[in-house]
């Protein structure tokens, strides 16, 4: 399974012991997958549909749980996902469910995406928040990058959706996507947040150890790329010491050289791949890094002064 899959099926088993809490995970089900549709008597009734087999597990044991209702589950097989479809036929039923989750006409409809009474406690902001994940969320593999996601149908539920999650100090984004509006949001330390608010605990320390093993590999590669830019550094620096030297040596020789000049001259030669340090602890008397670094910069003065001066005779 997918890791946005594994987050749904440890969300398809919280159910809220409170009867409030029922009540937001439905609302919030309802909003982003449901459709309250008129029946041949005049009465109407209530369907959902989805594609999520954790999110009809969910849905059905939630009617029963809250309401007492047996709803009517079919299931249409496809060529790749089934597709459940979960009916409340009966129009009293129906409208206990509705006037529950405040989407009858008189309190707004499916103009909102909740009303503001259904979440007016933290607990029902979070069962909330689990049940429009479940309905149309999506979590990317956090192996790869991170991305988390909530689709809705207008940009005004969208916005809704956004200030639900605002309020736990966490800030998500709208994007337009075809013909709906998606809420996202790409700081993983921000979605590790978010599932700890739905009690997702388990995909949480999943998630959380998946960042670990992504930050100490980055870390590490970091650390190798520094290693490697020094020793480019190093060897760059000592093969330019050894082409002056080696001209040095042609030109006027190791002997015209003070004594600690030529000592270091040869040093470098005979050890080219010798740090500064290592250089200085093998002179007599050891000599420091700033010491070995003032010796070869005189040689390269000494071989850019002879190069000059061998121009200018050629000219």
């Amino acid at each position: 399974m997918s890791f946005s899959s594994d987050v749904k099926e440890e969300l398809s088993r919280q159910v809220p012991l409170a009867r409030h809490c029922q009540i937001a995970e439905i609302a919030a089900i309802f909003a982003l997958c449901g459709q309250t549709r008129q029946n041949e008597q005049g009465g109407y009734f209530i369907r959902i549909q989805t594609e999520n087999a954790y999110v009809a597990r969910k849905y059905f044991t939630l009617l029963k749980k809250t309401f007492n209702i047996e709803a009517k589950l079919s299931v249409k097989q496809n060529q790749k996902e089934n597709t459940y479809l979960i009916v409340v036929s009966e129009t009293d039923d129906s409208k206990r469910i509705l006037e529950a989750i405040k989407q009858t006409e008189s309190s707004g409809g499916n103009s909102l995406l909740v009303h503001k009474i259904v979440i007016q406690r933290q607990c029902c902001k979070r069962a909330f928040l689990r049940g429009a994940f479940l309905a149309a969320g999506s979590i990317s593999d956090p192996n790869r990058f991170y991305h988390f996601e909530i689709v809705c149908q207008d940009q005004k539920k969208a916005e809704e959706l956004r200030n639900i999650i605002g309020s736990f100090g966490i800030e998500a984004r709208i994007v337009s996507r075809k013909n709906h509006f998606v809420v996202y949001i790409k700081e993983g330390d921000q979605i590790v947040e978010l599932l700890g608010i739905m009690e997702a605990n388990i995909s949480l320390m999943n998630l959380e150890n998946i960042r670990i093993l992504k930050e100490m590999r980055g870390s590490v590669n970091r650390k190798v790329n520094c290693e490697m830019a020094n020793l480019s550094k190093t060897v760059n620096a000592a093969v330019r010491q050894i082409e002056d030297i080696r001209y040095i040596e042609s030109t006027i020789g190791f002997s015209a050289l003070p004594e600690g000049l030529e000592e270091i001259a040869r040093m470098r030669l005979a050890y080219p791949e010798a740090s500064l340090v290592e250089l200085g602890r093998m002179l007599t008397p050891v000599v420091g890094k700033s010491g070995v670094n003032h010796r070869l910069r005189k040689l390269k003065e000494i071989a850019e002064d002879l190069r000059r001066k061998q121009g200018g005779e050629l000219l």
